[in-house]
């Protein structure tokens, strides 16, 4: 009796998880059907369906007496989104979507700026990189959700190591 009845939990546990396996690996196979960025390395919004390029500018960068300056031309972003928790696609190719690093930007005299301190040399209000989540969706293809609430203003995304940025704003 005992012996049946551990081959009969067997035979149960070894059929849950080749249904659990089965099933996890048909929702990584899924073919994901939604809209896709007609551009490689440019992270595009999503707004029920519809794609919105990310405004691609390259960053000036100065030396300031407290770190690092980067300005970018123009007071406002022409991307803009009402969400306050955006999604993007990003069609990767050169650039790697684990590498883009998000920060909220200062509107000064016409421009967007951002002052990273120097090394060492933290400040409690100073610029944190914003969270963000990546996902695949499927070869090359990724969405990036930023993971936290973002309040009205300018951002950038840039790829770690580069002076190329992606600007929208939240509004």
């Amino acid at each position: 009796m005992r012996t049946l009845l551990s081959r009969s939990l067997s035979a149960s546990l070894l059929l849950a998880l080749l249904l659990g396996a089965g099933l996890a690996f048909s929702q990584t196979q899924r073919k994901y059907s939604g809209p896709r960025p007609p551009k490689p390395d440019v992270p595009f919004l999503l707004h029920a369906g519809k794609l919105i390029e990310a405004e691609s500018l390259t960053a000036t960068e100065s030396q300031a007496k407290d770190g690092t300056q980067y300005t970018i031309p123009g007071a406002a972003s022409s991307a803009r989104t009402p969400v306050p928790e955006p999604i993007f696609l990003f069609q990767s190719d050169k650039i790697n979507p684990d590498k883009l690093t998000l920060f909220k930007m200062e509107s000064r005299g016409g421009s967007r700026t951002l002052l990273l301190p120097a090394a060492g040399k933290r400040s409690k209000n100073g610029p944190r990189p914003l969270f963000m989540l990546v996902s695949p969706l499927a070869p090359g293809l990724f969405k990036v959700e930023v993971n936290e609430i973002l309040a009205d203003g300018e951002y950038c995304m840039s790829p770690e190591g580069s002076n190329q940025v992606f600007c929208f704003a939240a509004y």
